[in-house]
């Protein structure tokens, strides 16, 4: 079968269960909404899901299996068609959906303990069809058994608002009466209550209408439970054994009705105790992990300071005032834009310079093994990935990383071949290296970088050639705009969704633009400049994911192309560039929404073109 396929093509009879998609952005709607779906290209098996059918859950962000959940409706389109929309405006690109219920809360399963099971799915290393046959699916509800998650340990116990399943209570029973058989079953279902064994005839046919009890409590609740089903059973038996005393007629209908109300009741009452303690406990939980994000950020911003103190300021020498003032100033790396390489008019550049725009002000840091232009930037873990580029018309596969807390260089495996001038982003803990070119070919293919191979490894290619493009993630989605094919400068734009595992045409731009810039500023792309075929423009251009729509924006001072750009405290900042021929522009330009462009003259970095930009924010 063909990797490129997005599913197996089981027919209704094969398919045993389906496994979802989801990451930490949408697993807490999934779960809260009841409510699993995939992109439309799914629909061809997801169509075939029936009520009861065994589903799963595999989150991207830790590549963990969940469950065990079950189909609650059959699989149709749209069921909420604004599902996973940031505010309702749009509709869903997840509309092959189903609802569902949970039928046993396990421990999460990490990817190396069912990938055995599911091997054959496996159309890429990290890549699997979604369909289950049957065998796939009783293997992996025995493994997730094995591990049920009694303590209610589990992250999903508390976001899960959990269906309730039917179970009818036995009839009360006269003490003395019950016999090994009743015995045993009050031993092994401790919410059953007493059986009315009496004179079967002269109790009405079914006097217990079926009471929802949610089987996935907790062992407070259970405890609770326990204690409600015992006081209940135990008043039963006082009455009935009254009325063995007084030899009146047994369980009538009423009382029956009775017995059932309060368990009804305590049910209910330990129901809604629990969803309080469980919302209280998810929003708990939350916070927490937000607590921990902010103190290793601030952890990262102390070791970043103590790193980047110790360099030489350059700074802007106008006044002995101004001097004075930028002496004693330690630039904040998480307000400063780290600036790579490039090309000044007389040499091509290896340095490494944190720059901030705030002051004008500069510091030099470790510079790269080689010099290099052209290049691009990524970060991991942590780390700054430079790759690609070259010096000149020389190019390069090397890669390199930067860590900024120690100001150190390590080398890095290398691209799958020389290129450069290519776009470059980071999605679920992998680079990806999109297209670019080698001087004489253009290029279409994406190449992905996995840590745990070492190595770089092709993955889905682009729908067309783009050498001098501009690549960006935004919400877990890439985003490839414009560049140059081998005949003509192209304004069409793609992005790759990693769920459908595919390259997809976007709204394309209103003009053809190459060796520009694009960033993201409050939720939207930013095109900047770049050359459209008969030289560089000063023009912009948003692109609003949700409308994919693109809109002229406010035009830049100058027109340049080759220059670097990147977001800073809410304020897009456009850096040094080529305006045209051997013109290398000096000067910064500064933009913030409902605001216009403003231009200065760097006196710190000087001009400068080639050159690639990362923040750390």
């Amino acid at each position: 079968m063909s990797s490129t396929s997005s599913h197996r093509n089981l027919n209704k009879n094969q398919l045993g269960g389906v496994i979802f998609g989801c990451n930490n952005n949408t697993m807490h709607e999934c779960i809260s909404k009841q409510l699993f779906g995939l992109p439309a290209q799914h629909y061809s098996y997801v169509k075939n899901i029936d009520p009861g059918m065994p589903l799963f859950l595999f989150n991207y962000s830790d590549r963990k299996l969940h469950g065990i959940f079950e189909a609650a409706s059959s699989g149709r389109m749209n069921i909420d068609p604004y599902g996973w929309t940031t505010d309702g405006s749009q509709k869903t690109i997840y509309p092959a959906q189903v609802l569902i219920r949970v039928r046993l809360l396990c421990h999460p399963l990490p990817e190396e303990r069912f990938k055995s099971i599911i091997i054959d799915n496996y159309y890429y290393r990290n890549h699997f069809w979604f369909e289950l046959d049957h065998a796939q699916t009783s293997k992996l509800l025995t493994l997730l058994t094995s591990s049920v998650d009694v303590s209610g340990s589990s992250l999903l116990t508390n976001k899960v608002k959990t269906r309730t399943v039917y179970k009818p209570l036995s009839l009360p029973g006269r003490r003395g009466d019950e016999g090994s058989e009743n015995k045993s079953r009050y031993q092994s279902d401790p919410m059953s209550a007493a059986s009315c064994l009496d004179d079967k005839n002269k109790c009405p046919e079914n006097p217990l209408e079926p009471n929802k009890l949610d089987l996935h409590h907790s062992t407070k609740d259970s405890s609770m439970l326990n204690d409600v089903c015992l006081e209940v059973k135990g008043s039963t038996k006082e009455q009935i054994g009254s009325e063995e005393n007084n030899d009146e007629s047994p369980c009538t209908s009423s009382r029956c009705q009775s017995i059932i109300d309060q368990l009804v009741q305590g049910m209910e009452e330990l129901k809604a105790f629990k969803n309080e303690q469980s919302t209280k406990m998810f929003f708990l939980e939350e916070t927490l992990v937000k607590a921990e994000e902010q103190i290793q950020q601030l952890k990262d911003r102390c070791a970043l300071l103590e790193s980047v103190s110790s360099f030489p300021l350059e700074v802007s020498k106008d006044t002995n005032s101004e001097n004075e003032i930028l002496d004693d100033l330690v630039l904040d790396p998480t307000k400063s834009i780290y600036l790579v390489g490039g090309y000044d008019g007389e040499s091509w550049l290896s340095a490494l310079d944190l720059y901030s725009p705030l002051h004008d002000a500069s510091k030099s840091l470790r510079p790269m093994s080689n010099v290099r232009s052209y290049t691009s930037t990524a970060r991991l873990n942590g780390e700054f990935y430079v790759f690609g580029g070259g010096e000149g018309n020389l190019w390069y596969d090397s890669v390199e990383s930067y860590n900024p807390a120690t100001d150190q260089w390590s080398f890095r495996p290398s691209l799958t071949g020389k290129k450069g001038s290519l776009g470059s982003a980071t999605l679920d803990g992998k680079i990806f290296a999109i297209g670019g070119g080698n001087g004489s070919e253009c290029f279409s293919e994406v190449e992905m970088l996995d840590l745990d191979l070492g190595r770089w490894i092709p993955t889905r290619s682009m729908l067309q050639k783009r050498f001098a493009l501009a690549a960006v993630e935004h919400n877990g989605v890439l985003y490839a705009t414009g560049g140059f094919d081998g005949s003509d400068y192209l304004k069409s734009a793609e992005r790759f969704d990693p769920r459908g595992h595919s390259w997809a045409k976007i709204a394309s731009m209103k003009i053809t633009r190459g060796c520009h810039s694009l960033v993201v500023l409050n939720e939207k792309l930013y095109a900047l400049g770049g050359f459209d075929g008969n030289g560089m423009v000063a023009s912009t251009e948003i692109y609003d994911p949700r409308m994919d729509q693109w809109v002229n924006g406010e035009e830049m001072k100058k027109s340049r192309g080759y220059s670097a750009a990147a977001v800073v405290d809410g304020c897009i900042y456009v850096i040094g560039g080529v305006k045209s021929g051997d013109n290398i522009l000096d000067t910064v330009e500064r933009f913030k929404e409902e605001d216009t462009w403003q231009e200065t003259i760097t006196k710190t970095i000087g001009k400068r073109c080639f050159l690639s930009a990362f923040v750390l924010s």
